[in-house]
């Protein structure tokens, strides 16, 4: 039986559009962008799934149902091919049989069609039928698609605004977000995800996936710098606690879902300081982008901070870096003239020795040593360098310093 008349005469109305499927399949249909937010949904009666119905509640496909599709290799099957495939259901995450198809043009998708299986599986003709159903598709989104960039140049224009202080005034910020018709954040940080190259036309369809389907975060406002991710997150809620763990649950799986399902490596990410004045967005931005230069500067030392408020000491680096006043513990000195005099190595010994918090069998095993050479060699320090190993004060003191000498020596380097 031939359906391709069904679609004659219809442009601009969505949900007539799943309609229209649905009555020639006899089953429920979902139309969904590129991100998995949900445009359309036809009628249904009685059958029907708990993720079609989380769907259409939430106006978007739950995470969970995203994370298991990936799993299972479905959603790459579709990014790939332009032909229907059945999936299995997989009863975990609410959702039943079901065949679905990617809308695209060209090699861009534009989004998803969802058929949900009720009666009995589909045919051959049913899956051809789909197939034709996304080449109409494609037409009915595209407009949709260009409607969608324009509203991301605005916001990411406005983004920009914020992030090089632009606002002197609390009042314009908010009015710009309603403009936006976005809410306005009540607390707030900026995070900055910084990429191993440029982010390309590709890589950015990855992070608006990966920022629309992850409920981990609420992204209010996100942009693009070269090789930088830049995300505005907050909370509608004054003082809300959630804030703080969502970032530090969000970084580590943004990270690992970008290698995962788009294979993208080495990216570091660190968050500013959270505020609850707009104007303030500044002051975040410009926290993160510190953490992650001390990231880069000290790998191994910061590899698990993810926020600002995590580099402790570190913080002071930038200030006492361009104290031109601030000269280093003469424990350094003393142990560096004598490291240069006789050939030894320990000053470098007394800076593990710091790294690993005065865990000699560490400490030992990184300097590829004995503990009972160890143990040597950090007399010596306490008699040449006149270091006390059990005042922390002095420790922390030496400690910052040396950290100072390797900040001021890369920084140099980076602007040579």
């Amino acid at each position: 039986m031939d359906n391709r008349h069904i679609f004659k005469d219809l442009y601009g109305d969505l949900m007539e559009f799943a309609d229209r499927i649905s009555s020639v399949l006899g089953c429920p249909i979902t139309i969904e962008d590129n991100n998995h937010r949900l445009l359309a949904y036809s009628t249904h009666e009685d059958t029907t799934d708990q993720a079609r119905i989380s769907t259409i509640i939430g106006r978007r496909v739950p995470e969970k149902v995203i994370n298991n599709l990936w799993k299972d290799g479905i959603i790459p099957a579709l990014l790939k091919n332009d032909t229907p495939i059945k999936i299995a259901a997989i009863h975990e995450v609410g959702l039943g049989n079901r065949a679905a198809v990617s809308i695209r043009k060209n090699n861009d998708i534009l989004g998803f069609i969802w058929a949900l299986e009720v009666k009995k599986p589909f045919s051959e003709e049913d899956l051809n039928f789909l197939q034709f159903a996304a080449k109409e598709a494609k037409n009915q989104l595209q407009q949709l698609q260009l409607k969608k960039r324009r509203t991301e140049a605005s916001q990411q224009e406005f983004l920009w605004r914020l992030i090089t202080g632009h606002y002197q005034d609390e009042a314009e910020i908010t009015a710009n977000f309603k403009k936006l018709s976005l809410p306005t954040p009540l607390e707030f940080a900026i995070i900055v995800f910084e990429f191993p190259q440029d982010i390309t036309r590709e890589g950015e369809r990855y992070i608006s996936y990966m920022l629309t389907t992850s409920q981990t975060i609420k992204t209010f406002l996100f942009t693009v710098d070269q090789n930088k991710l830049i995300i505005l997150t907050g909370t509608e809620r004054v003082n809300d606690s959630s804030l703080f763990s969502s970032i530090y649950e969000f970084i580590p799986f943004f990270i690992l879902e970008m290698k995962k399902r788009f294979g993208v490596e080495h990216i570091l990410g660190a968050s500013g300081r959270c505020y609850q004045q707009m104007e303030n967005v500044m002051l975040s931005y410009k926290d993160a982008l510190y953490t992650l230069q001390l990231k880069r500067i000290f790998p191994l030392e910061l590899a698990s901070v993810l926020h600002y408020e995590d580099l402790g000491i570190f913080q002071l680096l930038e200030k006492l870096s361009s104290d031109h006043k601030h000269l280093p513990h003469p424990s350094i000195r003393k142990l560096q003239e004598y490291d240069q005099k006789n050939q030894t190595s320990l000053l470098h010994t007394l800076t593990v020795y710091l790294e690993t918090d005065g865990n000699p069998n560490e400490a030992a095993k990184q300097l590829h040593i004995h503990v009972n050479t160890l143990t040597y060699r950090l007399k010596r320090i306490t008699e040449i360098g006149n270091v006390r190993l059990k005042d922390p004060l002095q420790k922390m003191s030496i400690f910052l310093d040396l950290k100072l000498i390797q900040y001021r020596q890369t920084m140099k380097k980076e602007h040579l």
